[in-house]
């Protein structure tokens, strides 16, 4: 039997106010669950005990039965056992060194989602009908689902914004392998220039934040002005922030996924800098432009992609000189200020800095192809630890 690539398919949806009363209800129910069994975990980890996904759900029948928490019982019981089975992947994680130790849910900052799976949803004719609900949801179609496949599990969500969003998992039978090439590439990322492939192009930065920094400033004042109590009208404000960064949080996406898809499309082989994003923004000079980049988004959207069609990924160590390093002779410059944009070898060669820098990646990149050296694993084993380091797992509860 054929085995596809999982695919999410998402789309805005509209709900009646009896929908999104009952969804508003199961986000809050999916959150109490959460934190309840999270809160039971944790002081039976107190107590050396060991607590697991099955015990949890017992629990969650128990709860159940109780007065105070009867309401549970008003939702559909799907989302709330999918809770405990997210709860058991955080832990599973951090005991793996992969995460921190699972965080409880907040009512203001945590995100507002729930997941159905096959038995609490019913997807007929493009129509799709949700547990304890008469009417199906009136979904914005703007692409259709891969023909004759049906989801596997739906999250409906709703973002800061207001806005609401179901996610549909598939099978995706037109995710296969692209035909083989012989063409590679070395990318270095920047900020005033985006991307710097080792072919000279460079792509602009469209600094996504700055075009709307006026205008978010002003939200933000409008809300800080806003007493804490004062009910709708902090709720307006704050909203309307929240719109402003989704704005811009849908335009960097766009720009990353039409990027990522293009290079993978054009190139076998693609080489970048393992980078550290979370050390580079906590320089407080930086910190803003690195973050609209989105260095570490364009990296994970590049290397699942090239999973998906047969591409190859390398990630050279973040130490590697590329920057001081001539790409003709191999000579080393012992220092290479930010500021110097353009330099000359001792050979003769004047180089653009970036350029130069994406040359040498793409040499380091194929040298590690030829004899594995000099390069750090594009993230990290099937298992989620390093290839180069073996740990010890700890205990799980």
């Amino acid at each position: 039997m054929a085995t596809y690539v999982k695919r999410a398919f998402k789309y805005r949806f509209c709900p009646t106010d009896a929908q999104a009363a009952e969804l508003s209800r199961t986000f809050g129910c999916v959150r109490k669950v959460y934190n309840l069994a999270l809160a039971a975990r944790t002081q039976a980890w107190t107590r050396q005990e060991r607590v697991n996904y099955n015990q949890t759900s017992a629990m969650l029948t128990v709860w159940k039965k109780t007065g105070e928490l009867a309401y549970l019982n008003e939702v559909s019981s799907v989302p709330l056992q999918q809770a405990l089975r997210h709860l058991q992947v955080a832990f599973t994680n951090f005991f793996g060194k992969r995460a921190k130790y699972p965080r409880f849910k907040s009512r203001k900052k945590s995100r507002k989602s729930a997941e159905y799976t096959t038995s609490a949803f019913r997807f007929r004719d493009g129509r799709l009908t949700l547990a304890k609900m008469r009417e199906p949801l009136d979904i914005v179609w703007t692409r259709p689902l891969p023909e004759g496949v049906s989801p596997s599990t739906v999250t409906v969500s709703q973002d800061p914004a207001g806005r609401w969003f179901v996610s549909m998992l598939c099978d995706d039978p037109s995710v296969q392998p692209l035909p083989a090439t012989d063409t590679a590439v070395g990318i270095d990322v920047g900020l005033n220039h985006l991307l710097t492939l080792s072919t000279g192009e460079k792509i602009t930065n469209p600094r996504h934040e700055r075009r709307d920094r006026a205008a978010l400033a002003r939200a933000q004042r409008r809300l800080s002005k806003k007493a804490r109590g004062d009910g709708a009208n902090r709720a307006k404000a704050r909203r309307k922030v929240a719109k402003i960064h989704a704005r811009i949080a849908d335009r960097r996406r766009d720009t990353l996924h039409k990027l990522t898809t293009r290079l993978v499309r054009e190139n076998q082989t693609l080489v970048i800098e393992d980078l550290s994003i979370r050390n580079m923004v906590r320089n407080r000079s930086l910190a803003r432009a690195v973050s609209d980049a989105a260095w570490a988004d364009f990296r994970s959207l590049l290397e699942y992609k090239a999973q998906w069609y047969g591409r190859e990924v390398i990630a050279v160590d973040r130490w590697f000189p590329s920057s001081k390093l001539c790409s003709a002779c191999g000579a080393l410059r012992e220092r290479m200020p930010l500021n110097v944009r353009a330099w000359t070898c001792d050979c003769g060669t004047t180089h653009d800095r970036d350029v130069n820098a994406a040359k040498n990646l793409l040499a380091a990149g194929l040298a590690v192809t030829a004899c594995g050296a000099g390069a750090r694993p594009q993230r990290s084993t099937p298992g989620g630890q390093s290839a180069t380091k073996q740990e010890t797992p700890r205990r799980e509860p």
